[in-house]
């Protein structure tokens, strides 16, 4: 999945390999079927870019779900100022992609990993 997630940017930016859409937003997908929230959201811009908002959301959504941050500050951004976007979020949706971010961050947490960051802090 990560490995699909890496090809993306490569073909992206064309570093050792040449620029190629078509390879870069089918490695995306690859890795988005995976669970990679990053190339959910990268999905989301490639969408949005091509002017289908409707599907850049439901990727964000799909990201947001799974604890991505910046996607859920692009959905808020959507769901407050509308502008181009909108109406595509509902005040129901919304909420539940709210509760369902907050459920992905909790599940990560764990007393082991707040004290690895306290020490780290520390330092």
């Amino acid at each position: 999945i990560e490995s699909h997630f890496q090809l993306s940017i490569l073909y992206r930016d064309g570093d050792g390999v040449g620029k190629d859409r078509k390879k870069e937003v089918y490695h995306l997908e690859e890795a988005a079927i995976g669970g990679n929230p990053y190339a959910r959201h990268n999905l989301a811009i490639v969408e949005g870019k091509s002017g289908r908002y409707e599907r850049a959301m439901k990727h964000d959504i799909v990201a947001a779900n799974l604890g991505h941050d910046i996607s859920l500050g692009f959905l808020k951004s959507a769901y407050k100022v509308g502008g181009l976007v909108g109406g595509l979020i509902s005040k129901d949706d919304f909420a539940a992609t709210l509760r369902a971010h907050q459920a992905a961050v909790d599940a990560t947490k764990s007393a082991q990993r707040e004290e690895a960051e306290a020490g780290r802090r520390v330092m």
